[in-house]
Formats: structure tokens, sequence, C-alpha cells
């Protein structure tokens, strides 16, 4: 079984070691989204290198292709995909909120069709967590179900109740497979009604499962009310558990969370920009393409020491990007994973010296948009 233990705190942040079968994980950590199985454009090695702790999976997308048992029969998700580190899979629930034409949600689960061929398969709390066990990851999400904001009459309550129910079924079939090393986390839902959140809070965590995530947020509401929801839910959730803040990718909105106690984090940003032409620095977003970087010879961020910034100019990278090479996109989603895993790095150092604060504090003087979208590109 997976255990977590506080090693430090400071006022309600906390640092603490989570450990797993396939290794040990200091938090507050940032896990670098791999939904395939693979970081795009990223090697195991390389993400290693960069201090990554955690890679994160989807079993949704995996389940189409190449299949959960085709990766059973390969040895699991650790030896199918090269990464010896802990995985957690992501269940599939965001897909329900974000792919609304392709599936049908009632009791039972949520009826999906193939994004790839067509075809149809049920995705119920039973059968995501059968899924996620033959995947083998050692930290696995529940089905569950996230509306979009702004709810309907009765909408945010019906998931709330719903989501509790598919959480009972997927903890009863966990614990019937008993399979070693795999660790199920229920999911807080309840948008920015503090009565339906403590509703779900206490319905989920009465399961006393291993860990809990909060999700259903960045769903199109005001950031205002993201931070809200934060603050009114992450104290409520055991102190004894690893905490997991789904989804939330800005740099200033991870250091919010962590300062309310929250100690895991995902987002797609680090990448996805990456490959858009945006790098993350200590000083701001950088828009690579923007002419002012046509001349620049210093590196994407004089604070960081990623191989990108090690050995390439602003200049350089713009080229890239302007000239279509894909070593672009690969470069600067390597420095952005890089700011993020050391932006962590920074924090969890921070509060076990208690200067927690003072960290955030200083990061957010810097943090500005400097690079205007817009901007003339210019021509090579």
């Amino acid at each position: 079984m997976l255990s977590f233990k506080v090693t430090s705190t400071d006022r309600a942040a906390r640092g603490g070691l989570l450990s797993t079968a396939h290794g040990d994980v200091e938090t507050p950590a940032f896990m670098t989204v791999g939904t395939l199985g693979a970081a795009k454009g990223l090697m195991p090695a390389q993400l290693r290198e960069h201090g990554a702790q955690v890679l994160l999976m989807n079993a949704f997308h995996l389940a189409w292709r190449p299949g959960e048992e085709l990766v059973r029969t390969m040895g699991g998700l650790h030896r199918f995909t090269g990464w010896d580190g802990p995985i957690l899979t992501d269940s599939g629930g965001f897909q329900i909120f974000s792919l609304p034409g392709l599936r049908k949600i009632t009791e039972d689960g949520a009826l999906f069709a193939s994004p790839t061929d067509g075809s149809t398969r049920l995705f119920s709390p039973e059968a995501v967590v059968e899924i996620e066990t033959a995947l083998g990851a050692d930290m696995i999400m529940m089905l569950d179900q996230c509306p979009a904001y702004p709810f309907k009459a009765g909408e945010l309550e019906e998931a709330v109740e719903r989501s509790i129910r598919w959480a009972q079924r997927g903890t009863k079939r966990w614990k019937e497979l008993n399979a070693p090393g795999v660790n199920l986390f229920g999911i807080i839902q309840g948008g920015f009604d503090e009565a339906m959140r403590i509703r779900s809070i206490e319905g989920t965590c009465a399961l006393d499962l291993p860990g809990y995530a909060l999700g259903g947020f960045c769903v199109g509401e005001p950031i205002e009310a993201t931070h809200a929801g934060i603050a009114m839910s992450a104290s409520r959730l055991p102190a004894d558990k690893p905490r997991y803040l789904m989804g939330m990718g800005m740099p200033e909105d991870i250091l919010l969370a962590i300062a309310e106690g929250m100690d895991l984090f995902d987002c797609t940003l680090p990448t996805r920009n990456g490959r858009n032409g945006m790098a993350f620095t200590s000083e701001g977003p950088l828009r690579l393409r923007n002419a002012r970087h046509a001349r620049d010879p210093g590196p994407l961020d004089p604070a960081c020491g990623c191989y990108t910034c090690r050995t390439f100019s602003r200049a350089f990278l713009r080229h890239l990007f302007l000239a279509r090479e894909m070593n672009a996109a690969i470069l600067t989603s390597l420095h952005n994973v890089s700011f993020y895993l050391n932006l962590l790095k920074g924090a969890r150092e921070a509060i076990r010296s208690g200067r927690f604060e003072g960290f955030r504090g200083e990061f957010l003087a810097r943090y500005r948009t400097t690079d205007a979208p817009g901007e003339e590109e210019g021509e090579e």
C-alpha cells in the first residue's frame, strides 16, 4: 500500500514523503503529463535528469489504444513505457466533461464512442478500476462526473451524488481485485458551492482511500471562484493522506494551492505551450516567435540550469520555430517541464526552512507577462 508522511509544515503549506512500489515522491510535487505513455517529445531519461518524480497517464485513452490487455501482457505501464518511477493514471472523468458529443451518462457509467474508430464502450466505475489495475499504475483515479460551468439547476447536486455512488462501487471493485501496489484515489466534486463540496468530501472520504483529489476546477469558471473553491476544500481533506489538485497548472495557481495545503499537481501547459512557442521563465511567460528575440543571445531563463538554457539562445530557438523544426517544440517543452519541476523543488525547500510565503511573494514579484501576444514575428 501507498504510504504518506508529512515531514514539514509552514502554516498550511506542507512538505511530505509519498512512498509507492516504484519509488518515493517528495511533495509538493508536479507530475509531468504523459497522456498516452510519454510526455510529448521527451524521453524518460530526460525527465529523470531534470527532476521528474511522477508521470501521469490517461487510462481512458490507453484503454482505446493500445488497450489495457496489451499493456498487461507487455508487463504493465512501467515496462511498456520505459518509465520506472511512480505512475498515476486518470480515469476518464475529465473526458466526461471534455467530450460531451462522444458520451452518454447513465447510472451505470459513461458510454463512449471511440475517438479513433467509432466503436462504443461503457466506462463504469468497476470497469475503470479494472482498466487501471490492468495497466499497473501506482495511483489510480476514481470515475467521477464533472459538470461544466455555469451549472444548470440541480446539475451540481446530481453530479456530486452520482460521483459518491460511483466511488462506492469503484472502491468495492478495487478491494476485490486487491492488486499489490495499486492505490485508489477518490475525487471531490461540488463546484464552488460550499455545501456541495462538504457533501462530496464527507461522502468520498468515508471510504478511507489511500489519497484524495480535488476535481471540478478549470471548467469555465472565473479564476476567483477557483481559488475560493480550493481554499474551502483543501483543509477539509484528511491530513494524513496525499491531496491532489487535478489539472490546475499556472505557476501562480499552484503556489496558491500549496499555501492551502495541497500536495500533488499536474497540467499539460508545460508541453502544450512549449509546442506552441511559449516558454515559462522566472520573469514571466515568453513568446519565442516574437521579433524581439530574433537577435537575443541569452538563454530562455538565466535562472534556469536545464539542458536547453545551458546550450541554446533565444535567437536560435526562435529560428527553429519559424523554420518549423521539431527540435523547437522539444527543447522548449524540456525547459518548461524543468521550470515547473524546479518551482516545486523550490517550494519544498522553502517549506522546510519556514519561508514559503517569502518564496511565493518573491516569485510573484518577478513573474510578469513580458511578451504581449500579437507582436510582429518578422521573417527569417
